[in-house]
């Protein structure tokens, strides 16, 4: 697939920061929980435990010069159950691999659901809006696409691994003759390590709860 057909299939893509987060996202860039720790300078025997297994409560990080920084929790993700679905790596490596990618949802649907989930329903967020075009043609060779929701596995037992993650270029572009849209749906696009630069890239950012826009925090003039 190229950017064109990926684009004409999800003209935009969304990620759900933390409520407050976007002055530090537009400072240091849309980061993944890896460059985050690695930009805050968080010790070795610490961030094992941050990046190498469950989170099972969102965890706060802190630098003299960032300031804090919330890395979200990963509870959907118990390993008891992450085992039962893994082809070829082993937990550690499972939660090291999402934990290294900046992750979006192809759709405002999906992030409605996500907004609506009993782990978040209470809690308001910062939805951030952001033109695939633009990402694409600047990033395309750190993006890759995943069939499932690759960060959950307490009601969804797909098999994981290795080759979840497939690069832009070879996801299939094979579409429904009779609708247009794509056979194989894609249910993520990931970006590795981070995007510095990507305000550039932003349409919006709204703070949502529960599914319900609240508020217009920034808009691209």
């Amino acid at each position: 697939m190229d950017i064109e057909e990926f684009c004409l299939h999800y003209p935009h893509v969304y990620h759900m920061a933390q409520e407050g987060s976007w002055q530090s996202i537009q400072r240091l860039g849309l980061l993944s929980t890896t460059a985050l720790l690695d930009v805050f300078e968080v010790p070795l025997e610490t961030r094992a435990f941050i990046e190498s297994q469950r989170r099972p409560e969102s965890v706060r990080i802190s630098h003299p010069i960032h300031g804090d920084a919330i890395i979200r929790d990963n509870k959907p993700l118990p390993e008891s159950k992450l085992i039962r679905c893994l082809t070829d790596m082993t937990p550690k490596q499972w939660y090291e691999t999402l934990n290294r990618k900046v992750f979006f949802w192809p759709n405002r649907t999906r992030v409605i659901g996500l907004l609506e989930a009993r782990a978040y329903r209470k809690k308001a967020h910062s939805v951030i809006t952001v033109d695939s075009r633009l990402l694409l043609s600047s990033h395309s060779q750190d993006v890759f696409l995943s069939r499932i929701n690759s960060g959950a596995v307490i009601y969804n037992y797909t098999q994981r691994g290795s080759e979840t993650f497939i690069p832009l270029a070879e996801w299939p572009r094979d579409v429904a003759p009779r609708s247009g849209k794509l056979i194989n749906p894609i249910a993520e696009l990931a970006v590795e390590y981070g995007i510095p630069n990507i305000r550039k890239f932003v349409v919006r950012v709204e703070e949502m709860a529960a599914g319900r826009r609240e508020r217009v925090i920034w808009m691209r003039e």
